[in-house]
Parts: C-alpha cells; structure tokens; sequence
C-alpha cells in the first residue's frame, strides 16, 4: 500500500509497542493534523463481546459535551403540535406523507431521521431505502419518541449513535483536530464512559479489550485505557 512521505513522517514517530495517555494522543494527533481540510477525530474500541448473541449486542446514544464539529441535517416525521415542537428546535426537514413520496422518488439529503410512534405507520413502506443506509428511525437508538424537541436539539448540538459490528468493534467519531485539546479529551472521556455503562449483563471477562484514537488520514495511537478508565471513576 502506498502512504505519503507526510504519511510516513507521521507513523515513525508513533511507538507501536507503546499504550498512550489520552493527552498525549490528543496532542501528537493535532500536531501532526497537516491536511488542508478539518480532519475528524476517531476513537475505535475492541469489545469483549459476542455480537451474534442478542444479549451482548451493544448499542446506544450519547450526548458529546463538545459536540462533533459536524453540521447534522435532522429529518422529522410528524404531525400537529410535534410538528411545531420540531420546527422551534430546529430540526431541517419535518413532514409526514409528503416526506415519504419525496424519500420514495430518490430525495435522501439528511443525516438522521425521527419520528414519533404514531409516524411508524407512515414510514414502513421506507424500510429498504433507510434501514439499508442506517436511516430508520429506531427506538433503540432513541430516534422514535415523543420528546422531540430535546431529541432534535440535542442531534444538533453533536449526539451521536454507537453499535456494535460483526467483529465487536465500535468506531465513531468524537470531534475536529481543529477542536481544543481539553474539549476532544473530554468527549473521548464521555464516549468512553456511556461504552462502560453499556456493559451487557451477559459479557464476561474483559469487556473493553482495546482503544485507540486517530484522525481521519493519520494513524492511530493505542490508548493505554486502564488509566481512562481510572479517570472516569474520579
């Protein structure tokens, strides 16, 4: 495979043997950010977990204090006063049969879609468009509620959704390198510490078996994780 002499740069400065503190990560991850558009910031993590088996599956939403830097087109589906309640949080796009027919001619221009329960009914002809492109709104991933407001102000200030793969892992993306090294620090602390608390009861033995953080085109650091997670207890 071919890298860049930047590239190269880069990895010979990077301990591969070595486990980092989360600072330190941060902090060789923006000086080396060289790139002419605003990198993301990713942390990825190994799960001690079988995903085939219902009851380790790992999945949920958390709020990042910081947000992610990312602006996010947020589609709702609703009617009456959900649909005023939607509008005044600032949600892009909000409709009902409308928004179907529109999805269902090729219109996919959003981040996310929410609905409230009644809406279910409406949206399930749209199955195979969003469910194949992780677009359908789901209860667990609290993308069918009632709450709508705080739901929409809260996907625009920066919540984001984690699950699980085939593989265990879970990767998702945190902030910018543009971002102060304190505010990536602390939606890493945060991302982390919701993934603790997803622990299933059915996992056994190590649940976090591996993180590691890095920026879109550079390479990534181990995180030495014991340490994070005696922080989080603080």
């Amino acid at each position: 495979m071919y890298h860049s002499k930047r590239y190269k740069s880069y990895y010979e400065q990077v301990d591969r043997t070595k486990y980092y503190l989360l600072p330190e990560a941060i902090k060789l991850i923006k000086a080396n950010a060289k790139c002419k558009f605003d990198e993301s910031v990713e942390v990825a993590a190994r799960l001690g977990v079988d995903p085939k088996h219902a009851d380790q599956m790992v999945r949920g939403t958390v709020a990042l204090p910081n947000g992610t830097g990312k602006k996010v087109r947020v589609l709702v589906f609703a009617a009456g006063e959900k649909d005023a309640e939607a509008k005044a949080a600032g949600a892009d796009f909000v409709g009902s049969t409308d928004l179907v027919e529109k999805i269902q001619g090729g219109w996919l221009d959003f981040d996310v879609a929410v609905a409230t329960p009644d809406m279910m009914k409406i949206i399930g002809r749209l199955g195979k468009i969003l469910g194949t492109r992780g677009l359908m709104p789901n209860p667990k991933a609290g993308t069918v509620t009632m709450d709508i407001g705080r739901t929409v102000k809260e996907l625009k200030a920066g919540r984001i959704e984690y699950r699980v793969d085939r593989q265990a892992n879970i990767a998702v993306a945190v902030g910018k390198v543009s971002f102060p090294e304190e505010a990536l620090v602390e939606n890493i602390q945060t991302f982390v510490d919701a993934l603790v608390k997803a622990k299933p009861a059915a996992a056994k033995g190590q649940y976090i078996k591996s993180l590691s953080v890095c920026s879109t085109m550079g390479v990534g650091f181990k995180l030495d994780y014991q340490s994070l997670l005696a922080d989080l207890k603080k």
